[in-house]
C-alpha cells in the first residue's frame, strides 16, 4: 500500500509538471527567437536611413555591429559584410517588401530602400546559434526544477504513506500476536480516525476474549472441583471393599481419576505459558498397560505389548501421555465387544522420540470419528482428539479388520 500511495502520488506530480513546464519551455523558445529577430530588425533600422547616403558612412555604419550586415546598392555593389544576393534579396528590390525567410542558416532578414537612384536592400541573418541562445539553459533550469519538485512530492507522499501504514501494520501483528494466544497482545491508536477506531474496537475484542477465556477457565475449574465430592465416595466404599485386592485396585482408579481432575483444574486456571515436560515413555505406557491388563483378563481380551528394553524419553507430560494413552485403551473397553484382542506398541523415532501404536480387531470406526466431537457411539467424541493433543503427527485406520491409531510423539 505504501508503494502504490508513492507511485500514484509520483505519477500525479509528473503530469501537472509536464502540463505546467512543457508550455514553458516552448514559450521560452518562442522568446529566445523573437528576442535575436527583433535585436537583427533594431540593428537594420539604424542602418536603413544611411542606405541612400553617403557610401562611406554607410560603411563606418555597418561594420562592427552584432549581427552581420550586407547593403545591396543599386549599382549591385555590396557593402558590409561579405556575401552574395539570395532570391530575397532580388525579391526585396522588386517588390519593395520587407520579408523574414527561413534559411538552413538560420533567419534571413532582408529590407528595402527606395531611392531616386534605385532601390538598395539591407540583409541580416540571424544564425540558428542566436535564435536558440539561452534556450538550452533555461530548458535545464526547468528539468531541475521538475526534478526537485517530483522528488520533493515523493518525499511528502512516503512520509504520508508511512504515516498511514505503519498504523495498519500495527494492526496486522497485534492480530497475529492475538491468534498466537498472547491475549495481554493491545494496538495503540494511531493514524486517521477510521484507524484508531478500529485499533480501538480490536483491543475491545481481544479484552472481552479474555475476560470470556478467564469466564471458562473458572467454569471448567468449577465442574472438575464438583467431580471431588463423588470421588471422595468413590474412595470411601473402595477401601470398605472386603476383597483387598478389589479395594486396591479401585482406590488406585479412583486415585487415578482424582490426579486428572486436578490437572484439569491446573491446565484451567493456567494463564501462561509453562516449560515443555518430559517422561520415560517406556515406563508411562507399561504402568497404563499393565493397569488396563487387568480389565482386559476380566473381559477376556488378549494383550499384546511390545515396548522398547531401556528408558525411552519423549518431550510430553507423564500425566498427558497417560490420559492421551488411557483414551485410546478407554475406546477399545466401549466400543468393541468382549473377548476382542488389542495390541500397544512403543518404539524410538530416529529423529528422536517414541511412536505409540495402538491396535485392535474390532468392527473399527468411520474416518468421521476422528474429528473433534464426533462419535459413532454414545460417547463425547473426544478420546482421538486428546490423545491427538500430545503428538507430532496423528494417523488414523480404521475399517472392519480393526482400528489402528498411530502417535508420533516429541523428542526432549
Amino acid at each position: 500500500m505504501r508503494s502504490r500511495l508513492t507511485l500514484l502520488v509520483a505519477a500525479t506530480t509528473v503530469l501537472v509538471l509536464l502540463a505546467f513546464l512543457v508550455p514553458i519551455a516552448l514559450l521560452l523558445r518562442q522568446v529566445a527567437r523573437e528576442r535575436a529577430l527583433g535585436q537583427a530588425s533594431a540593428v537594420v533600422q539604424t542602418i536603413v536611413p544611411l542606405a541612400l547616403g553617403d557610401p562611406n558612412a554607410l560603411r563606418l555604419a555597418v561594420t562592427g555591429q552584432a549581427v552581420p550586415v550586407t547593403v545591396f546598392l543599386p549599382d549591385g555593389t555590396a557593402v558590409g559584410a561579405a556575401a552574395t544576393a539570395t532570391p530575397a534579396v532580388r525579391l526585396a528590390a522588386n517588390s519593395g517588401q520587407t520579408l523574414t525567410v527561413a534559411t538552413s542558416a538560420g533567419r534571413e532578414l532582408v529590407v528595402p530602400v527606395v531611392g531616386t537612384a534605385g532601390t538598395s536592400v539591407v540583409r541580416t541573418v540571424v544564425t540558428e546559434a542566436d535564435l536558440t541562445r539561452g534556450v538550452s539553459r533555461a530548458w535545464l533550469t526547468l528539468a531541475a526544477l521538475g526534478a526537485a519538485l517530483l522528488l520533493l512530492g515523493l518525499l511528502v507522499a512516503d512520509r504520508l504513506a508511512r504515516a498511514i501504514t505503519a498504523p495498519i501494520t500495527e494492526l496486522s501483528e497485534v492480530s497475529h500476536r492475538l491468534a498466537g494466544a498472547e491475549l495481554t497482545a493491545r494496538a495503540a491508536p494511531a493514524g486517521p480516525p477510521e484507524l484508531r477506531e478500529v485499533a480501538g474496537a480490536l483491543n475491545h475484542l481481544a479484552g472481552r476474549i479474555q475476560d470470556l477465556l478467564a469466564a471458562e477457565r473458572e467454569r471448567v475449574a468449577d465442574l472438575s472441583h464438583r467431580l471431588r465430592t463423588p470421588l471422595t465416595a468413590l474412595r470411601l466404599e473402595a477401601e470398605s471393599l472386603r476383597d483387598p485386592e478389589e479395594s486396591a485396585r479401585v482406590a488406585s482408579a479412583a486415585d487415578g481419576v482424582a490426579r486428572a481432575v486436578t490437572a484439569v483444574i491446573q491446565q484451567a486456571r493456567r494463564t501462561s505459558s509453562v516449560a515443555v515436560q518430559s517422561c520415560d515413555a517406556t515406563a508411562v505406557v507399561g504402568g497404563r498397560v499393565a493397569f488396563w491388563r487387568v480389565l482386559a483378563e476380566d473381559t477376556g481380551r488378549t494383550v499384546t505389548e511390545s515396548l522398547p528394553d531401556g528408558p525411552l524419553p519423549v518431550a510430553v507430560a507423564a500425566d498427558d501421555l497417560a490420559a492421551a494413552l488411557d483414551a485410546l485403551l478407554g475406546n477399545i473397553f466401549a466400543h468393541t465387544p468382549d473377548e476382542t484382542p488389542f495390541a500397544v506398541a512403543l518404539t524410538a523415532r530416529p529423529a528422536g522420540g517414541a511412536i505409540l501404536t495402538v491396535a485392535d480387531e474390532g468392527p473399527g470406526f468411520p474416518a468421521s470419528a476422528a474429528r473433534r466431537g464426533a462419535s459413532g457411539g454414545d460417547s463425547t467424541g473426544l478420546g482421538l482428539d486428546i490423545a491427538r493433543q500430545v503428538a507430532t503427527s496423528f494417523e488414523t485406520t480404521g475399517g472392519p479388520g480393526g482400528a489402528i491409531v498411530r502417535l508420533e510423539l516429541p523428542g526432549p
